[in-house]
């Protein structure tokens, strides 16, 4: 199970810090992925990152805005949100899966979402 907290209400320009927590099961064996969506369209990929840590992969609109990590012993995984966009505005979701994807179809476990707001 993987709970995803840390959204709010925050300013264009603004940070914010996700979190997404695995409970009864390990993490250090699986890709882990933040996508959100935004009301009226489709989930979108966001980040992700490889069992390692190693390895990460950006959507092109928030490359070096965010930043993605995990802490395998606290089966953490971070995703640290910096100048934020009103675009930005949008459930966010944790996901994990055996194999690097982009694709939400292609992930067996989700968080229940964390609503990010970033206003203007």
């Amino acid at each position: 199970q993987l709970q995803a907290s840390g959204g709010g209400l925050v300013q264009a320009g603004g940070s914010l810090r996700l979190s997404c927590v695995a409970s009864g099961r390990t993490i250090s064996t699986y890709v882990m992925a933040w996508f959100r969506q935004a009301p009226g369209k489709e989930r979108e990929f966001v980040a992700l990152i490889n069992d390692s840590g190693f390895a990460t992969s950006y959507e092109d609109s928030v490359k070096d805005r965010f930043t993605i990590s995990r802490d395998n012993a606290q089966a953490t995984v971070y995703l640290q949100m910096n100048s934020l966009k009103p675009e930005d505005t949008a459930v966010y979701y944790c996901a994990a899966n055996r194999r690097i994807s982009r694709a939400p179809q292609g992930y067996d476990y989700w968080g229940q979402g964390t609503q990010v707001t970033v206003s203007s």
